[in-house]
C-alpha cells in the first residue's frame, strides 16, 4: 500500500476512536500518558502496543509479527497485518486497546 492511503486509513481509525489524536508529520503516531502506542511509519506500517500476552494473541490470531521502526523491534508492538485495515470498527477496537493499556503504564 502506498504511503498516503496507509496514512488516510490510519487518520480514519484515529477518528472513530475517543480520547486521543493523531501526532506527528512525518513519523505519524498516537501517544497518552508519556507512551507512543500506535505508529505508522513511512514505508506503511501500522504498529500497535499490546500488553505482552494480548501481542502474542494478536501475532497468533492474524498471523503476524513483531513491529520493527527502521529496523528496531519495537519493545511491545506488533505489526498490523494490511489485510485488518479496511476493518475499521476492528481496528478502532485495537487501537483503544492499546491506548488503555498505555493509561495503566507508570506516567513518564
Amino acid at each position: 500500500m502506498n504511503w498516503d492511503d496507509a496514512l488516510e486509513i490510519y487518520d480514519e481509525i484515529v477518528e472513530s476512536c475517543n480520547g486521543f489524536e493523531r501526532k506527528g508529520k512525518k513519523m505519524i503516531y498516537t501517544s497518552s500518558n508519556g507512551y507512543m502506542f500506535t505508529l505508522l511509519i513511512k514505508n506503511a506500517e501500522i504498529g500497535i502496543r499490546l500488553p505482552k500476552d494480548e501481542a502474542a494473541t494478536f501475532m497468533e490470531k492474524h498471523n503476524t509479527g513483531h513491529y520493527y521502526s527502521y529496523g528496531a523491534k519495537m519493545k511491545d508492538y506488533v505489526l498490523v497485518p494490511e489485510s485488518l485495515w479496511e476493518d475499521k470498527k476492528l481496528m478502532a477496537r485495537y487501537f483503544e486497546q492499546s491506548f488503555a493499556y498505555v493509561n495503566t503504564l507508570k506516567t513518564k
